[in-house]
């Protein structure tokens, strides 16, 4: 374990996990092993039905970094995870908070390369370069460049738009990045309602609404697991859609992306998502049983109904 000066700023590290004992405990070594480490780790579990927490405690004997889980009575999600582990941040005393997804593996580097930009007092939002974990040179999402219409695929292309080792104004939230306490109490925590997709970028344009110093640093790397047929082409190949084949991922992909375009874009940019939903399942892979979902889900959001993705639990 690296030595430490009283100048640096007490980290914590938060993850949430439900059911994936070998991917949680994964992560939870590769923090312990990196150049700088976290003063605590906080593992949320969403009520996980195998051994997670089990091989969590047993595993923390063997660490020299206090490891702690905070259990939840039921299956939150992510957003109810991330939001109950920001709660517990704020009710300690360290002043960073680490936040990133269990199946994601940060480099060893990761941490000390995002601490100076946010010590600086340069970014309070601050995330590495989220890489496929197959394919380390290559994106996991792809990404827009600020100023235009360009998209990063991989690496270089996120380099290449740095600009002093960082490309202002984008990141990709909870996995690996970096945020200080006073952004934290100035704009809240996750929105729990969301349960699954769309509460980190919800989370991410608060923080840009409230004046947050965004950025991803460029040297810094997290892996993580490539997604599950996401970016579909559709429209002759000029677009994409972010399909599933999980009823549950996309009821609430349709529910909170109209939430968050409707509180944070505006109208238009919800006409134009919901078009893009019909074109998608009538046109591109018709299935009028997933349209009549995405409706209703799209519905959902706009009025704010939560809590009935609960019935795709079951």
């Amino acid at each position: 374990m690296p030595a430490e000066t009283d100048e640096r700023p007490r980290i914590v590290a938060v993850s949430v996990t439900f059911d994936r004992r070998e991917l949680v405990t994964r992560l939870v070594r590769a923090v312990t092993a990196g150049s700088v480490v976290p003063d605590e780790i906080v593992v949320v579990d969403n009520a996980s039905r195998d051994d997670t927490v089990a091989a969590l405690e047993a595993l923390a004997g063997e660490l020299d970094v206090p490891l702690r889980v905070v259990r939840l009575a039921s299956n939150t999600g992510g957003a109810g995870g991330f939001h109950a582990g920001l709660v517990d941040f704020l009710a300690g005393d360290a002043d960073l908070v680490w936040l990133m997804d269990d199946d994601g593996v940060p480099a060893p580097d990761c941490l000390e390369l995002l601490l100076p930009r946010v010590t600086s007092g340069a970014l309070d939002f601050a995330g590495p370069v989220v890489v496929a974990e197959d394919a380390p040179e290559r994106l996991c999402f792809p990404i827009r460049l600020p100023g235009g219409t360009r998209v990063a695929r991989d690496v270089a292309g996120v380099e290449a738009a740095s600009t002093d080792g960082v490309v202002g104004g984008v990141v990709i939230p909870f996995n690996g990045v970096l945020l200080t306490r006073d952004l934290v109490q100035r704009i809240g925590t996750v929105e729990e309602r969301f349960f699954i997709w769309g509460d980190d970028v919800e989370y991410l344009w608060r923080a840009e609404r409230d004046g947050a110093r965004v950025g991803t640093v460029a040297a810094a790397r997290f892996a993580h697991p490539a997604t599950d047929d996401l970016g579909t082409p559709m429209a002759f190949g000029r677009t994409t859609y972010n399909h599933s084949p999980s009823d549950l991922k996309h009821y609430c992909m349709c529910r909170n992306n109209v939430a968050n375009l409707r509180t944070y874009r505006g109208l238009p940019w919800v006409a134009a998502f919901a078009a893009k939903t019909v074109w998608f399942y009538l046109f591109t892979r018709p299935d009028l049983r997933r349209l009549r979902m995405s409706l209703a889900a799209m519905h959902d959001g706009f009025w704010g109904r939560w809590g009935r993705h609960e019935r795709y639990l079951r």
